[in-house]
């Protein structure tokens, strides 16, 4: 544990941030960093509560009492080795994740939990700083040949731990830089790229090869894979856009969530000179769909100076606190406010839009909306009700689309020989695909889901490959509870 009564001597702190008006004039990460010793004091809030509950929260696995002693007694690079046991990018995470972890903190009932996240990102990042965080190069290699395809967290965190078993690592990517979702789907304001150019450095150290704008399917087959590689990962992520299919959809101002942010991810990178191009300039934006894609939608939007932002979500607004129905150390449904939100924005709950209006050109001038509320019905199962009278035209040249993922694209799986279940996921047994020389992880198995669900997925896929290919793996496992033990 941390300091003896810690968690009563010190309060909860987290990053501030720099003001709204500054912090919109660019694209740049905007917390204010800590010094040390605080983040030390808030290592030794946490508390010897007999059932680190944490660790349940965590999708990985994270030794979080483990690695907050280590900072509570001064000892970082201890807890260095410690974060990277479990996970292999806390530099994202820290950063990133929601952090179920402090949701199901032990400390968090009677007062604000432990701040895991921010303590996990002042590791990293001082391991970094020091020097400390090198490339693991293996000793001897297997002579075993893989192919992953996709370059996100599950493709990364994959890549490394079957690098690091000693067989020979090809990881495929369609676009022109590695990353996946992480460079293209992240603001630069919430993970600046030269984080993730960092880590990919390491990763080339290590011996990890990767081939960019290459699509799989496309550019080269998937039959051809599988004849030159003893396995085949696929981590292509869910990038099936969820359709909003009312009329005027196809107007021109109806924008995916994914290719807008895509778009300024490539401008920020200088990858594309268009900053015109799905701007939202001058523009009444309105983002529907209110999770983190929506509210990274909403702080793009500001920063290119549109007119308004408006944000529509179906749901009734959440509460502020836990419900009887969501108790702790469950993941509680209250109402957040993220950063974005606090950079201008106005939250319009129990709202479904039901037309999209253009002008005689095609281009969308505003939407047609109603008011909705979710009633139960006789069997007492709640469904969604239109309140008759409620309905209202909104201005709106710029219309955002953040309503999530439906799945993977199929098209890979076609000359396969893989079963897919009813959301064209392919169908696993132990990451393991019904063909034997292919295996999925990440969001192309168990659909849209959290980066830190998308590295434990890909660290789990890479013990099962290990195992298939040698009989046994030297790689831990969360599944079977061999973490290792850092001394």
């Amino acid at each position: 544990m941390g300091k003896l009564k810690g968690f009563l001597e010190y309060d909860r702190k987290v990053e501030d941030n720099k003001p709204v008006y500054d912090r919109l004039k660019n694209y740049n990460e905007f917390t204010i960093k800590y010094d040390y010793n605080e983040v030390e004091k808030q290592g030794s809030r946490c508390m010897d509560c007999g059932v680190p509950f944490c660790h349940s929260g965590c999708p990985l696995g994270n030794l979080i009492p483990e690695f907050n002693d280590a900072v509570h007694n001064k000892n970082w690079k201890l807890a260095v080795d410690i974060l990277h046991s479990t996970n292999n990018f806390p530099e994202f995470t820290g950063r990133l994740c929601p952090a179920p972890c402090e949701a199901a903190c032990v400390l968090g009932l009677i007062s604000p939990p432990v701040s895991i996240e921010m303590i996990e990102k002042y590791i990293v990042e001082r391991g970094f700083s020091e020097g400390w965080i090198k490339a693991q190069v293996p000793q001897k290699r297997t002579g075993k040949k893989i192919a992953i395809v996709g370059s996100g967290p599950a493709g990364l965190a994959a890549a490394q731990q079957l690098n690091l078993a000693g067989h020979s690592v090809v990881v495929y990517e369609r676009d022109l830089k590695i990353g996946g979702l992480l460079r293209y789907g992240i603001p630069d304001f919430k993970l600046e790229k030269n984080i993730i150019d960092r880590r990919i450095k390491l990763l080339l150290e290590e011996g990890i090869e990767f081939r960019t704008g290459v699509e799989v399917g496309i550019d080269i087959s998937i039959t051809t894979l599988e004849k030159k590689y003893d396995i085949i990962l696929l981590c292509g992520g869910a990038t099936i856009r969820r359709q909003l299919p009312i009329k005027g959809s196809n107007l021109k101002g109806v924008v995916q969530a994914m290719d807008f942010l895509k778009h300024q991810n490539e401008v920020v990178d200088k990858i594309s000179k268009n900053t015109v191009a799905l701007s939202a300039k001058n523009k009444n934006v309105i983002v529907i769909g209110g999770g983190d894609t929506g509210s990274d939608c909403i702080g793009t939007s500001n920063r290119q100076k549109a007119k308004s932002v408006v944000n529509f979500e179906i749901q009734s607004k959440p509460p502020k606190k836990r419900s009887e129905e969501n108790p702790w150390p469950y993941w509680p449904f209250t109402l957040k406010t993220s950063s974005s939100h606090e950079e201008g924005i106005k939250r319009q709950w129990s709202i479904m839009t039901k037309e999209f209006i253009g002008d005689k050109n095609g281009n969308l001038t505003g939407l047609k909306t109603v008011k909705v509320e979710w009633k139960k019905d006789e069997e007492g199962i709640f469904k969604l009700m239109e309140i008759k009278g409620s309905e209202k035209i909104w201005p709106c040249e710029l219309a955002l689309l953040a309503l999530g993922f439906t799945g993977p694209e199929i098209s890979i799986f076609n000359d396969l020989n893989t079963k897919l279940d009813d959301f064209s996921k392919p169908v696993t047994h132990e990451y393991q695909t019904s063909n034997p020389k292919v295996f999925a992880a990440g969001d192309l198995r168990r659909g849209q889901s959290l980066i830190v669900w998308a590295i434990s997925e890909g660290r789990e896929a890479a013990y099962n490959i290990d195992k298939y290919l040698m009989g046994k793996s030297i790689l831990p496992t969360k599944i079977k509870g061999d973490l290792p033990l850092v001394k």
